[in-house]
C-alpha cells in the first residue's frame, strides 16, 4: 500500500468522481482507476461503490478513508518537523481544544513564541474532550487542552491557573429564568442538553450528574452537542435547556440568557500532552514556553 495510492483513493472518495479526481491528480481516467483496482485486489475487499453518477464508499472503504487520512496527516507533520530549519526554529504545532475563553491563554503563549520565531505555524483543531484526546493518542496533534480527570500514566499534565464556571442556557421567557440560581431540582423534569461528553460520562460528565443528584435513566435528554453554539440554536427552538461554561456564548441582544447552578460548580482545565512524546523542535519551543508562564 502506497502512499501515492492512498491519496489517490482520498482523491476519488472526496471528489466521487473518477474523472474529477483524475483532472485534479493530473492522471488518466484509466490509470487511475486501474491503480484503485489494484488497491482493491490488494485488500481483497471492494473499496467503492461504482454508481453512474457518483462513486460511494463501502463500510470497507469509509474505515480506510478514515485511517488513510489519519496517516497521510502524519506523514506531512513528520515532513515538515525533517525539514525545518535548524538556524531558526520553524515548523507546525497542531493544539486540540475544547471550547474556553480561557484558551485564549495558550494563543497568548503561541503569540509570543512566534514573534521569536516567525515561522512558526500553529493549527487549532476544536472538539470535544474524548475526541481531542483520541487525536492526541493517535499522535495527529502535539498538545490538547482539555478538562477534567487524565490518566496520569498516558499523559504529562500542566494544571492552569483558571476555572471555569457551569451555567444554565435558557430562552429569557422561560420561568426558571426569573430565578438568580438553577438548583438540580429545577431540571429534574425538564429538558436537558449534554454535551456528548457529559453523556459519555467521561472527565467533568460524573462531576455534571454527582451536582444533578440522578442517574441519567432518571432525566429527560432531549438531545447532545458537540460544540456549544448549535446547542443554543435547539434552546431558542425551546427544545430543552443547555448546561455548558459560561461566557462561550454572549448571550446580549438575543433571546437567551444564562444562570448560574447552586452549588456553583468550576472546572479547570489543562494543556496536555503524551508521555515520551517526541517533539519537534518548534514543540519544544511551545512547551518550554507554557512552562515557563504557568508553572509560576
Amino acid at each position: 500500500m502506497e502512499l501515492r495510492v492512498l491519496n489517490y483513493f482520498l482523491t476519488v472518495a472526496r471528489e466521487e468522481s473518477f474523472s474529477r479526481a483524475a483532472e485534479k491528480l493530473h492522471l488518466s481516467q484509466p490509470t487511475l482507476s486501474r491503480q484503485l483496482k489494484d488497491l482493491e485486489d490488494e485488500f481483497g475487499k471492494q473499496l467503492l461503490i461504482r454508481e453512474p453518477r457518483r462513486i460511494l464508499l463501502t463500510d470497507d472503504g469509509a474505515l480506510l478513508r478514515r485511517r488513510a487520512e489519519e496517516i497521510l496527516s502524519l506523514v506531512e507533520k513528520t515532513e515538515g518537523e525533517l525539514l525545518s530549519s535548524n538556524e531558526d526554529i520553524s515548523g507546525d504545532i497542531r493544539i486540540g481544544a475544547g471550547e474556553s475563553v480561557h484558551f485564549g491563554l495558550i494563543m497568548a503563549a503561541a503569540r509570543q513564541l512566534q514573534k521569536q520565531h516567525p515561522h512558526i505555524r500553529f493549527h487549532i483543531v476544536t472538539g470535544d474532550g474524548s475526541t481531542t484526546l483520541t487525536r492526541l493518542d493517535r499522535g495527529l496533534i502535539d498538545f490538547a487542552f482539555v478538562y477534567g480527570r487524565l490518566d496520569p500514566a498516558k499523559y504529562h499534565e500542566l494544571p492552569l491557573p483558571v476555572r471555569d464556571q457551569w451555567v444554565l442556557f435558557l430562552r429569557k421567557d422561560d420561568e426558571l429564568a426569573k430565578q438568580d440560581t438553577i438548583k438540580a431540582s429545577d431540571l429534574w423534569h425538564r429538558p436537558l442538553l449534554f454535551s456528548r461528553q457529559a453523556l459519555s460520562l467521561s472527565t467533568h460528565g460524573d462531576e455534571l450528574l454527582n451536582w444533578l443528584q440522578k442517574p441519567l435513566e432518571e432525566l429527560h435528554i432531549a438531545g447532545s452537542y458537540t460544540l456549544l453554539y448549535n446547542a443554543t440554536l435547539m434552546v431558542k427552538e425551546g427544545m430543552g435547556y443547555a448546561i455548558s461554561f459560561d461566557q462561550l456564548i454572549n448571550t446580549t441582544g438575543t433571546s437567551l440568557c444564562t444562570r448560574p447552578l447552586e452549588p456553583a460548580i468550576f472546572t479547570e482545565p489543562s494543556i496536555v500532552w503524551k508521555k515520551n512524546q517526541v517533539f519537534s523542535k518548534a514543540s519544544q519551543a511551545f512547551l518550554a514556553a507554557l512552562q515557563e508562564k504557568f508553572n509560576t
